[in-house]
């Protein structure tokens, strides 16, 4: 009977293939069952839009799958998931974790080998559950290759996904070891590639079909598990052969529903954006005309009081400063609207061209950040004023505009300025959270976070943060001890006891800042840097105006607060450590928008090594960033795990905000924390700081 259905799908597929011209196009690869373009259970070789990013959840008998999936790369989609095993505990303990089931974490890699041709199919490697448990760790190469409305994966899986063993290894033949793949040593959030590509092997297939209705589309797979060793228990599985729908219900969402195995049902949906379209919400207020005015001396106070408050609205740029020497007029202010800041240039160029003083000729816009300069913006008059005036069509030229290292004139004729305000206080929400935690799967607290800034001197800040907390659900945690398979220092797995705090000083500090000239920046600080540790210390950066790299250095000495109270924490404990860094920063001009940051020295726990922090910036501005940091502690004395590794998403809020802001927020996730590979927490950066030196990056 299955045979039957199959057969008469494959007949199916050849007469809809032969009037394909009257099938829609397909809208984009669907999400398998594990997250990542699929089939049900079984991958394929398809990509997603570059930028994509999906929720995707999945529920069956045995297990409820949580994934996110994102298209980092045209070739490259990465997969983060929880795996809800819904037959087993989370421990035996009921003191430790209650009734709560088991949770698993894994992450997913898919890279694109071969693109599809005329003839040829598309091939890629993928490697499922890399790094963890090994619940479901597998590889795989697979081809797909789409003829009219359907679209035909073949695939070799190794591990669960070969368990069936339907062919032999092709590795074996180069070596018998290949024949045996052993997984009893996996623990949760090691990484470990010494079973790749080893043990039974199968061959798995399926096929994607567009109906004829564009919202539908059908699956029907053949896969290479037969489920005797899954984690749930022994599955059975009366079928090879799984069938699912998908149906869109809109741009953004689909749900699924399969029948896998022969006798189990599994259902889900798929939330979907793309990071490259995301576009701001509000609408801005519109750019000044040009209208230039002629300039009458004894009205020049009043037009330049004007001029700064236009600067100041509708330019973006915080206490601007008018003066002018010579031929040249120079305008300088911090950019605290636009994330592009050629936008605020653009602006501040037509607000000064209206009332631009007689014989002016040059027009240097600069840009500070905390007093800072970064980068000046020099436009000649007479450029601008053609291309604002208008050229004749065919008779258009080039804006004589470049970007400099910050000049401003050491005396001036005459000047005009908004002061900056000397101190500042803001109230924001605060929502710490976490995921996978024995005792709860998600734990959450929710505060607000009181800051304070007061400018001594225009280099000299002193800033501070209290947290309140308002509710939270930390009253679960009820396992504080230090972790029996870690010998280091602890570092940051006391976070519990800090945040059990209602009101805390979250940090009270100084910071000097000091641009050097010629691309170097410095600063220095002092006070309680961060919620655990304070300190002080200093850093050094040098970055090229508009170079694909920079080196940055920072060195401080820090002691550990007190955990045991709120009044507690603004003590220290006996334990202190150097800790610093020196930091390569790389743009590589092969990959847009991609940021490489690698850093070596020594960490908080007392331990010397590296972190490689690689980052995606997409055209919305959200960047999709990871990391992981490999030091000479053994993967023994570091603990489960065996070493620090995260991700992290960073969003613009002017998507969701009424007005244009630079503002971002940011969030992060760490499988494990333990107190390896930490770094220190350093309220301002310098390489972030001088983000408008780098014009491919707002």
């Amino acid at each position: 009977m299955k045979t039957r259905y199959f057969y008469s799908f494959l007949a199916l597929a050849v007469a809809g293939a032969c009037h394909a011209e009257s099938y829609p196009a397909p809208i984009g690869p669907s999400q398998s069952d594990f997250g990542g373009a699929g089939l049900l259970q079984m991958p394929t070789a398809r990509m997603a839009r570059d930028g994509e990013f999906s929720l995707n959840y999945r529920d069956n008998d045995q297990y409820r799958f949580y994934s996110a999936s994102m298209q980092l790369m045209p070739w490259l989609e990465t997969t983060l998931r929880y795996t809800d095993v819904r037959t087993r505990n989370y421990s035996s303990v009921e003191a430790f974790s209650g009734d709560q089931t088991y949770k698993d974490k894994s992450f997913d890699l898919k890279l694109r080998l071969l693109q599809e041709g005329y003839w040829t199919p598309q091939v890629a490697l993928g490697l499922r559950d890399l790094g963890g448990t090994g619940l479901f760790d597998s590889e795989y190469l697979t081809a797909s290759k789409a003829w009219g409305p359907f679209d035909f994966t073949l695939g070799l899986g190794w591990g669960y996904l070969g368990t069936a063993g339907n062919v032999t290894n092709p590795l074996c033949r180069a070596s018998d070891k290949y024949c045996y793949r052993d997984n009893s040593n996996k623990k949760a959030g090691s990484f470990n590639s010494g079973d790749m590509f080893h043990g039974p092997t199968s061959l798995f297939g399926g096929i994607e079909y567009q109906t004829p209705w564009q919202p539908l589309r059908l699956k029907l797979e053949y896969e290479g598990n037969d489920y005797t060793g899954d984690f749930a228990g022994k599955l059975d599985q009366k079928s090879k052969f799984n069938v699912g729908a998908i149906y869109r219900v809109t741009d953004w969402a689909d749900i699924n529903l399969g029948y896998e195995r022969g006798n189990t049902v599994t259902f889900g949906f798929t939330l979907r954006t793309n990071f490259n379209d995301l576009k701001p919400a509000y609408a801005d207020n519109r750019a000044p005309d040009y209208r230039p005015q002629p300039q009458d001396a004894i009205m020049q106070h009043a037009v330049a009081a004007n001029q700064l408050t236009a600067l100041k609205y509708n330019a973006g740029l915080d206490a601007p400063k008018i003066q002018t020497k010579g031929d040249t007029l120079y305008v300088s202010g911090e950019q605290i609207k636009y994330r592009d800041s050629r936008e605020g240039v653009a602006r501040a160029n037509r607000i000064i061209m209206n009332d631009l003083p007689e014989g002016v000729r040059t027009i240097r816009i600069t840009e500070n950040r905390l007093h800072i300069p970064q980068v000046t913006t020099e436009t000649e008059v007479d450029s601008l004023r053609r291309h604002l005036a208008g050229e004749p069509l065919g008779h258009e030229t080039p804006l004589a505009q470049r970007r400099i290292n910050p000049e401003a004139p050491e005396t001036t004729e005459q000047g005009w300025y908004i002061d900056k305000p000397r101190y500042g206080v803001s109230l924001d929400p605060v929502l710490n959270q976490s995921f996978g935690g024995a005792e709860s799967f998600y734990m959450y607290q929710l505060g607000v976070m009181g800051t304070g800034d007061l400018w001594l001197t225009d280099r000299l800040l002193t800033t501070g943060s209290v947290f309140a907390n308002l509710k939270n659900n930390y009253d679960k945690f009820n396992y504080t001890n230090p972790p029996k398979d870690s010998h280091l220092p602890r570092v940051r797995t006391q976070v519990r006891e800090y945040v059990k705090n209602n009101v805390y000083v979250n940090n009270l500090q100084a910071n000097y800042f000091q641009y050097l000239g010629k691309g170097w920046y410095g600063q220095l600080y002092g006070g309680y840097l961060e919620t655990m540790f304070g300190g002080v210390g200093g850093e050094v950066l040098y970055r090229p105006l508009d170079s694909n790299w920079a080196f940055g250095l920072n060195a401080n000495y820090v002691k550990q607060r007190d955990w045991r109270s709120a009044q507690d924490m603004m003590k220290f404990t006996d334990y202190s450590v150097k800790t610093g860094h020196l930091s390569a920063y790389w743009t590589p001009p092969f990959a847009h928008g991609v940021l490489v940051k690698a850093s070596v020295g020594q960490y908080l726990a007392g331990d010397k090594g590296g972190t490689l922090d690689i980052s995606k910036y997409f055209d919305s501005g959200v960047v999709v960033g990871g990391y992981a940091t490999l030091t000479n502690v053994s993967a023994e004395e570091y603990g489960e795990g065996e070493f620090t590794k995260g991700v992290y998403v960073s969003v613009p809020l002017d998507l969701f905000s009424s007005g244009p802001t630079r503002s971002h927020a940011q969030v992060g996730w760490t499988p494990l924390t333990r107190d390896g590979g930490q770094m220190l927490g350093r309220k301002f950066d310098l390489y972030g700081m001088t983000s408008d030196r780098n014009v491919r990056f707002r």
